[in-house]
This record gives structure tokens, C-alpha cells and sequence, in this order.
């Protein structure tokens, strides 16, 4: 172990960018020459890197969160400045174990002051400290008037909620040959029900605070120009958002973990602190080891998505974080690590979204997973969805695997090393560029793939030949 604590690898520093362009943007800058007052101490790598203008860009990175600080006026997170500074860091031990353009050193006063800050925060808060965000300091607010809170927006939900299966049954029966005529227009043109567009009832439904439901009929309005059976698929989707319409309004009379899934799932969530700290916390301990990390824009909001798993329980867990605007994305987990850290389920009939708790160790290097063929990859998801019907796919790691062309021009599949299953990739599969990249690292021979499972098939996000390379996003 250097001075400097465990370095990263450069696949790891680049599994934090937030595309493409930042990913050559960082590489652009991982040289020394536009740096200076670089170093790094075991939890930390600062600098100050030349701009376009006279002043310079101040840069700093506590690895162990991982969480960035840096001066430019860029809205990307992790910045260029930050990518390239961890890729001189990553790359700057030789052989000699001379630590290069990055030395060990005390940091300066404005990278020690941010650093101070976080560690002040996380000695008051653990869960906000290592969540990036999510859990919340605030106050609790008097439980009366939280009660009465919640109770007004049980109501406003059910109401919207009631208003939506009027919507639904108005689309039946004037028949879904009208959804395809209007396109995105009327649910229930011609039927008396008030029509309106699938649109128009989204906003509704925000307006109702069911912003899941909200969610469910926007894709609904999509479907009509999803290709040639789009009306199985929006029959489909009216009967899963009728089911979910259905489960809120008896509510009351399902099982606890099914109500669970039914909040969720009409945007009704629990605060991370509440998971964490609370009367009925109950965190997993285990040595997590990260899997994956995808990032999803939806216009200003970016949605970051880190996949785990417990290397003792052998738990799958979901990390999610959101930023935009002025509230940037601050958890970063690339592949490959392994933590040591506490976990707290949200309630679910089939518990995996988490929060993030105390982490009782530095991140390692992990090692490649274990996993599954198809054929159980498969009952993983049936037995997943059996306890969540609104369920799109679950996560598993394949192994022994081969990425081999369909018959026919029908899309790529994976293969189990016998030959007896296969199944085809995810039609959402970023392009042609994750496919021929899990072609190239297979080379025509088996391999590991972590992804997720589930009607559309297999949508992969990290292979392991050996060391975890992200897939194309």
C-alpha cells in the first residue's frame, strides 16, 4: 500500500463519467501539464488545473465517498477537471513505485476546508454523509401535523387514482383502435369521459401527488407509435396501471409488503434517514460489491442507478440518487469496488432499492462475481415478479456466457456455455455499440455479465474480462 491509499484503476475513474464527451474530455486533461499543486493523501487527490482563462481551476476528490469539489462553472458531475485529475492520480505510480506528477502531501487550505466540511457532516450525520444526499438533515417535522400531512395526500392520491380507472374504462370502451387514431391526443375520445390527452392526465396525476402513476400514463401516450402490436403492449399497460389503480384504492386490506410496493410505486417513499436511524432500521451488514452504475437523464434531472451485492447474503441492492440544476450527483461508486459499509431496505414485497449507510472500511478492489445460468436467471425474475407484478426486470449475473448473432437478423442473444438456452439482449440496449463492445471482450469465448433480466430480454451493463468494464450507456 502506497502512501496514498489504494489506487483506483483507469476503467474505474472512467465508469464516473457522465458520458462520452466527459470521458474524452477527462482523458484530454490526464497528463501533468496543465496541473500544479497536485497531491493526495489516503483519502484524497487535490489540484489546480490551467483553464482557458488566467485563473486556475481548483480540484478535489475525497475517494472514499467518492465526492467531488471543483471551481469550474461546469453542471457535468463528476467535471472534466475531476475525471482527469483521478486519471493522472490512477495512472501516475510507475514501476519503481515513484509516485509521479501526484505526491503524497498535505492538502491546501481551500481543499482541506472542503474536506473538514464533509468529514463535520458525516460526524452529525452518517446517512447523509455517505448517501450523496439522499437521506435528509432536516428537522422532523411534529408528528400531528405529519400525520395530517400524510392523510391529505392519501386522499389526493385516491382520488386521482379514482379519476384514472374512469379514464382507463372511458379508453375500453370506445376501443383502443382511438388511442392509435389520436396518437398522443385522447384517451377516451368520443366516449363522454371527459377526454383529455394521455398528457393532460399525467398532470393530473401530478397534481393528484401520485407522480408514479403520473410516470405510467406518459408511457402510455408513447405507445401507440411503439411499432405494429402496440396495442397488446398498451393493453398490456392499462391492466398492470388498473391492477396498481386497484391495489391503492384497497390498500388497506393488502399485506403489509405488497401495501409497501403499492406506495412505492404510486411515488409514495420513505426519507433514507428514516431507514437508517429510525425506530425500525434494520441495516445489512456485508461487504457490497458494486456491479454496475448507469446514469438516466430525464430532461434537468439526472438519475443515478448503482447496482450491489452482498458478498455474505448475497442480497441484490439498488442505489439511487438524483441531481440537476444546482443540486449535483454526489455518490460514486465505479464497478469492480468492494465495501464494506450497512445497507437499509426500503419496505417492498420484493425489497431492493437501499440506502447507503456507514461504511465500516476503505473501498478494495473486488473480486468477479459469481453467477447463474439463463435458464435461472429466468426463474429469478418469475419468482421476482410473482411478489411485484409492476416489476420490468431484475438484476443478475450471468456467467459463462457468449454474445452470439440471432438466426435471421433477429438480434444479438447470450448463450450458456452448453448451447441448451439462450436469451436475447434488451432491445433498449444502448445501440450497436454495447453489443459489439460484449463481442469484443468475449472474443467468441464465455463470460461474466451483470445486467437485468426481464421480458425484453437481457439488458447488460458490465462485463468482466477479468476486471469490470462498463458497458456503453
Amino acid at each position: 500500500m502506497n502512501p496514498q491509499g489504494e489506487r483506483w484503476t483507469t476503467d474505474q475513474v472512467l465508469a464516473l463519467a457522465p458520458d462520452a464527451a466527459s470521458r474524452r474530455a477527462g482523458g484530454t486533461l490526464a497528463a501533468p501539464g496543465p496541473w500544479s499543486e497536485t497531491g493526495a493523501d489516503g483519502g484524497a487527490v487535490w489540484g489546480e488545473c490551467k483553464g482557458s482563462g488566467r485563473k486556475l481551476y481548483q480540484t478535489v476528490v475525497d475517494v472514499k465517498g467518492p465526492a467531488f469539489r471543483c471551481s469550474c462553472p461546469s453542471r457535468k458531475f463528476p467535471c472534466k477537471h475531476a475525471l482527469g485529475l483521478l486519471l493522472l492520480w490512477a495512472g501516475a505510480a510507475g514501476a519503481d513505485g515513484d509516485v509521479g506528477a501526484v505526491a503524497a502531501g498535505e492538502p491546501p487550505p481551500w481543499a482541506a476546508e472542503w474536506l473538514a466540511a464533509r468529514g463535520e457532516r458525516a460526524g452529525q450525520s452518517p446517512a447523509g454523509a455517505v448517501s450523496g444526499g439522499g437521506a435528509s438533515s432536516r428537522a422532523p417535522a411534529a408528528p400531528e401535523a405529519a400525520e395530517r400531512r400524510a392523510e391529505r395526500r392519501m386522499r389526493r392520491i385516491a382520488a386521482g387514482a379514482a379519476e384514472l380507472e374512469q379514464r382507463l374504462e372511458d379508453l375500453l370502451h370506445s376501443g383502443l383502435a382511438s388511442a392509435g387514431r389520436a396518437g398522443s391526443a385522447s384517451p377516451s375520445a368520443g366516449a363522454g369521459g371527459g377526454g383529455g390527452s394521455w398528457g393532460e392526465t399525467a398532470a393530473r396525476m401530478v397534481d393528484a401527488q401520485a407522480p408514479g402513476l403520473a410516470a405510467r400514463v406518459r408511457e402510455l401516450g408513447a405507445l401507440s407509435a411503439s411499432g405494429a402490436d402496440w396495442p397488446s403492449r398498451l393493453l398490456e399497460e392499462c391492466a398492470l396501471l388498473h391492477l396498481l389503480d386497484q391495489g391503492f384504492l384497497g390498500i388497506e386490506r393488502l399485506p403489509a409488503p405488497l401495501a409497501a410496493t403499492v406506495r412505492s410505486r404510486v411515488g409514495l417513499t420513505t426519507e433514507a434517514a428514516d431507514l437508517l436511524t429510525g425506530p425500525d432500521a434494520a441495516p445489512v451488514r456485508d461487504r457490497w460489491l458494486v456491479l454496475a452504475q448507469q446514469d438516466r437523464e430525464d430532461g434537468a434531472l439526472t438519475t443515478r442507478r448503482i447496482f450491489l451485492r452482498g458478498e455474505r447474503t448475497g442480497r441484490m441492492a439498488l442505489h439511487l440518487s438524483f441531481g440537476g440544476g444546482h443540486r449535483p450527483l454526489d455518490l460514486a461508486l465505479p464497478p469492480g469496488l468492494l465495501l464494506d459499509a450497512d445497507l437499509a431496505y426500503y419496505p417492498a414485497a420484493r425489497p431492493l432499492r437501499a440506502a447507503l449507510g456507514e461504511r465500516h472500511a476503505p473501498a478494495v478492489p473486488g473480486p468477479v462475481p459469481p453467477g447463474c445460468g439463463i435458464d435461472a436467471a429466468l426463474a429469478a425474475y418469475g419468482d421476482a415478479l410473482r411478489d411485484d407484478p409492476w416489476l420490468d426486470a431484475w438484476p443478475v449475473v450471468l456467467t459463462d456466457v457468449t454474445p452470439i448473432p440471432g438466426r435471421g437478423g433477429a438480434g444479438w442473444q447470450l448463450a450458456d456455455a452448453d448451447g441448451e438456452s439462450a436469451l436475447p439482449l434488451d432491445p433498449r440496449c444502448p445501440g450497436r455499440t454495447a453489443v459489439w463492445q460484449l463481442a469484443a471482450i468475449s472474443g467468441g469465448a464465455p463470460l461474466t455479465v451483470f445486467g437485468e433480466c426481464g421480458h425484453r430480454g437481457f439488458l447488460p451493463l458490465t462485463a468482466w474480462d477479468p476486471a469490470p468494464v462498463p458497458l456503453a450507456r
